[in-house]
């Protein structure tokens, strides 16, 4: 993929989380993995198209505010009268997020059948991104809304502990043209699928080849991220390279969200073509900015300039 061209145009297709972090502060931040990523997209121009669910309460009108302020499109926001807006409670340690994401939350129920409805009427979607979390409680919601469709999948598998299941992920790889994970969640994976080799990269290729994954990303937090392509070839980048005045230590507010913000701007490349060189430089050049913020997203749509 190094200098190839792709013919994605947008409007990406995004599904999953919207909720709001709670921080040990007390300070509420809207979030969710879908959410940043369509979030950032929607700040780079790209017009997602967000299927998502959120209760009929403060929080739920909240978001939905917040994303049209943003202009984002609405038209796959659902609303839920039983079940609250998504709340995640995180724990800090060194900069470092732990998660608590309760259960039985708005996004855990959307209506499958007002979600296809709502995508028949999307003219140019050219890219489904989803996660591992929406799957909880919907094990069957990508085999109903990608049935009849074409549309390439971009996974990032997000593992977040207890809510991800094994039996899951064969198909999940199997679906998907591009993957994004990290170094911890690629080893968990190869472990629980009997792929584990000898090193990282011995184990992405064999999980690459395995599942047919033109794109297989692994990001290593501090260290950058590696990109393995079908074609063979390897391209690793750490934040000295993609960033000469990268976010040093003492920047660093949180990483909540630099994985989000990784994998919105290689969907950008993409979709506009960039060679694979350019995407990584600029995805984790981003994702280390993103690390100044009070969690993932930022209303300053300078921070969204490319040039």
């Amino acid at each position: 993929m190094s200098d190839r061209k792709t013919s994605l145009e947008s409007h990406p297709i995004i599904l999953g989380e919207v909720l709001f972090d709670q921080f040990p502060t007390g300070e509420t931040v809207l979030g969710g993995a879908p959410f940043n990523v369509a979030w950032h997209l929607q700040g780079f121009g790209a017009a997602p198209i967000l299927i998502s669910r959120v209760g009929k309460d403060g929080a739920g009108e909240k978001a939905r505010a917040a994303m049209e302020n943003w202009g984002m499109n609405c038209t796959a926001l659902q609303q839920d009268s039983h079940h609250p807006t998504g709340t995640v409670r995180i724990s800090l340690d060194s900069g470092q997020p732990s998660f608590h994401i309760l259960p039985d939350q708005a996004y855990d129920h959307i209506d499958i059948m007002a979600a296809k409805s709502a995508l028949k009427t999307i003219v140019g979607g050219h890219l489904f991104y989803h996660g591992t979390l929406i799957l909880r409680n919907m094990p069957g919601i990508l085999d109903e809304l990608l049935a009849d469709t074409a549309l390439p999948v971009f996974v990032d598998m997000n593992l977040r502990d207890p809510w991800w299941n094994v039996s899951d992920f064969p198909l999940i790889l199997k679906r998907a043209r591009w993957v994004k994970v990290n170094d911890a969640e690629l080893i968990t994976i190869a472990d629980q699928l009997g792929q584990r080799r000898d090193n990282l990269a011995e184990t992405a290729r064999h999980l690459q080849t395995t599942y047919h994954i033109e794109l297989l990303i692994v990001t290593r937090g501090d260290r950058g991220a590696v990109a393995f392509h079908g074609s063979g070839m390897a391209l690793p980048i750490t934040p000295q390279e993609a960033d000469p005045h990268h976010v040093t230590d003492r920047e660093i507010t949180d990483t909540v969200g630099a994985g989000d913000a990784f994998s919105a701007v290689v969907i950008l490349g993409l979709l506009r073509g960039w060679p694979l060189s350019t995407i990584m430089h600029k995805a984790q050049s981003f994702a280390s900015r993103v690390c100044r913020l009070r969690g993932a997203i930022t209303l300053d749509r300078d921070f969204y300039r490319t040039d």
